[in-house]
């Protein structure tokens, strides 16, 4: 057995579930810290017993340290810039997702990843729930036929995260279109299908909520694609609609059946639905499936990262893939396959809906 991955994080308000899952693992040695906030960084700090030398305010001095691994959970405007520095100096990537937020900061990023041979994977946490993982069998079987259809919608209303409602200071949010914010709806999808998207339009409903405010404020937007294989994808988003409790849903319609986990809405386990053509001749109808973030066999501190058991398989995977030397699952290409549609279909949204090819990195 080798020494353990010297892990170094950057962020720690947006990356605290990341910390608590990699300091649970036993190949992993938190070693190094980074924010700019000094009180938030000695206490997580005194939490792993590291020395002052260990803690950085700055990005530029903390990437020089003696860590193998960077785990970016910065605003998502500095990703790309962070990623390939990191990279450049000779560690591995774990950033939180989204990976840039323009097509040519995920042609840098996929070109250093290139040139530098490091390791880059993007934490999309939700291609990890328990349900995703479960449905994954169950369309690699083939019970569902082709699937030629997938939706999915993912309403989170946070309007005090773009700006204070007391201040009126503006948050890093502020200038995210709500698409842009995709790979939640489009990583499980994508990796449920092994598929790609190709071409993309999309349309916003304006502001009626928030006519003053800035593009974050887009009351909705959606996405319509066209995959590799023939599919077709819609995608729903919006951070500022009053939808209680949030909505995070997700629909695929095949050749022979559909599975779907419902639209209750919350984070916590739903009831969807199953339908397999030929499998329930005594109940024709589609069936109650139990949809859960959370795998139940696992041990409490599986769930240290806050979002089911997700980032305790995530982590897993991205480990593993460093101590076997191959890719991990969401690599740079998988990781701006999540990311670039969003940034085409707002751009044919602010162009009234035209259509937009989406580069291809294979």
């Amino acid at each position: 057995m080798t020494s353990p991955w010297r892990v170094g994080i950057v962020g720690l308000h947006r990356g605290q579930g990341l910390v608590s899952t990699l300091a649970a693992h036993p190949r992993v040695q938190i070693a190094a810290l980074c924010d700019l906030d000094s009180g938030v960084l000695a206490e997580m700090g005194a939490r792993f017993n590291l020395h002052d030398q260990a803690l950085f305010n700055d990005f530029y001095t903390f990437v020089e340290a003696d860590i193998d691994i960077v785990v970016i959970a910065t605003p998502i405007e500095f990703h790309a810039d962070q990623s390939i520095t990191a990279l450049e100096h000779g560690k591995h990537v774990l950033s939180e997702q989204t990976a840039a937020y323009t097509l040519n900061d995920c042609d840098r990023l996929v070109q250093t990843v290139r040139r530098t041979g490091r390791s880059y994977m993007m934490a999309e946490n939700y291609c990890y729930f328990h349900y995703i993982r479960s449905w994954r069998e169950i369309i690699k079987s083939g019970k569902l036929g082709r699937i030629v259809y997938a939706e999915a919608a993912y309403l989170h209303e946070i309007t005090d995260l773009l700006i204070d409602p007391h201040t009126g200071q503006r948050y890093w949010r502020y200038t995210r279109p709500p698409i842009l914010y995709c790979a939640h709806c489009l990583g499980p999808l994508l990796s449920l299908m092994d598929d790609r998207i190709v071409r993309a339009t999309g349309l916003h409903s304006g502001q009626s909520l928030h006519p003053d405010k800035g593009i974050g404020f887009l009351d909705m937007e959606v996405g319509l694609f066209q995959t590799h294989n023939g599919a077709i994808i819609k995608i729903l988003r919006s951070q500022v609609a009053p939808r209680h409790p949030e909505l995070i849903s997700y629909s695929l319609q095949g050749t022979h059946g559909f599975i779907e986990n419902g639209r209750s809405g919350g984070w916590g386990a739903s009831e969807g639905l199953l339908y397999i053509e030929g499998e329930m001749p005594k109940h024709p109808g589609a069936q109650p499936l139990i949809c859960d973030p959370v795998d139940a066999a696992l041990p409490p501190e599986a769930r240290a990262g806050g979002h089911g058991t997700s980032e305790y398989f995530m982590v897993n995977d991205f480990i593993e893939s460093l101590d076997r030397g191959i890719s991990p699952p969401i690599d740079v290409i998988r990781a701006v396959e999540f990311t670039v549609p969003g940034i085409c279909a707002h751009e044919s949204a602010m162009q009234g809906g035209v259509w937009i090819d989406v580069p291809q990195y294979r």
